[in-house]
């Protein structure tokens, strides 16, 4: 065989039996086709606007489509699940809640996915407090009110959620414990209907997500009694935190986050955290969110981790001492 030929054979089979070394050169193109973001849950709500607010900037810096791809169910399981199992490549993401990057694993004790073992976390996208807020014919209108009402009235004041294990509810919970009182929980399939009963005066109140109420306190549709934010928020600066209106250590946001499935090569990494941070420094994206009551966070995938381990021991805590269960 001619030298040449035997140096191209020699080479082949090295590849061959090394595909670590062929990997490189793989990644070293990522991406050369479209990318698909999942979002675990139905268009139109919180994890499906992150995921769309971000797409354009990303497709540019990345130099592909993205593709959103709503796959929604099991309180965001089904497509989270679907993300944790696919080609660690690159080309499967996911854009989801607090539910499941910290509060599915508390939860549901026969979770379809490992968000600690089996994602390679990427950023802490966006944030938004809570707020506590009531139909305007309901007779509290502070929070102290409200304690002081439960308490004569033990279990009967109805609190709406977005579905049993959604933020809304477990702060409800947690507010609950904080204070010694006990509210009914009444799970809806999904914001929108949980806030439409409230201000038709079939539910009492609720923790919803900032932006998702800040019209309809405006408007007057409801009222306001204080915000789970550490700091007021512009939006209301006369509306008390919780810590403010005599109720500590109920500090508590809602959060959308970006992974991929475990063990992305470290330049594909890279990559997509260099698109999220692009997406998230772009003023028009930031100004975005900010119109629906969201903060950017554009947290490192090191901070990350450190933020969802603090808050996966936290909502456990909530959901064992309230004996919380899927259909709770």
């Amino acid at each position: 065989m001619p030298p040449f030929k035997l140096l191209c054979a020699a080479l082949v089979g090295a590849a061959l039996a090394s595909p670590c070394l062929t990997a490189p050169a793989l990644a070293a193109g990522y991406p050369d086709r479209p990318v698909t973001v999942v979002v675990p849950f139905p268009a139109g709500g919180a994890s499906d606007s992150t995921a769309r607010f971000m797409q354009p900037k990303m497709s540019e810096t990345l130099g592909q489509p993205v593709v959103i791809d709503n796959r929604a169910g099991a309180n965001g399981a089904n497509g989270a699940s679907h993300v944790a199992k696919s080609p660690a490549d690159g080309y499967t993401l996911l854009v989801g809640s607090i539910g499941v990057f910290a509060i599915n694993p508390a939860l549901m004790p026969n979770l379809s996915y490992s968000p600690q073992k089996e994602f390679d976390l990427l950023t802490v996208a966006v944030r938004t407090p809570n707020v506590l807020v009531a139909n305007p014919n309901f007779p509290a209108n502070t929070v102290a009110e409200l304690i002081a009402y439960m308490k004569a009235n033990p279990g009967k004041v109805t609190f709406a959620s977005s579905g049993i294990g959604s933020s809304d509810h477990l702060t409800a919970a947690l507010f609950w414990q904080k204070t010694k009182t006990q509210g009914l929980h009444v799970p809806y399939k999904g914001g929108g209907p949980a806030i439409s009963d409230l201000i038709g005066g079939h539910a009492d109140v609720s923790f919803q997500n900032l932006g998702s109420v800040a019209s309809q306190v405006k408007g007057g549709k409801l009222k306001i009694l204080a915000v789970t934010a550490a700091e007021r928020t512009s939006l209301f600066p006369d509306t008390p935190t919780m810590a403010q209106a005599g109720v500590p250590g109920l500090e508590v946001y809602s959060w959308q986050a970006a992974a991929g499935p475990k063990g992305l090569p470290a330049d594909v990494k890279a990559k997509l955290v260099a698109a999220f941070k692009a997406a998230l420094t772009d003023p028009d994206v930031i100004r975005k969110f900010n119109d629906i009551g969201f903060q950017v966070v554009n947290s490192t995938p090191a901070e990350f981790e450190a933020f969802q381990a603090k808050e996966q021991a936290m909502w456990k805590g909530v959901i064992d001492e309230g004996k919380i269960s899927p259909t709770q």
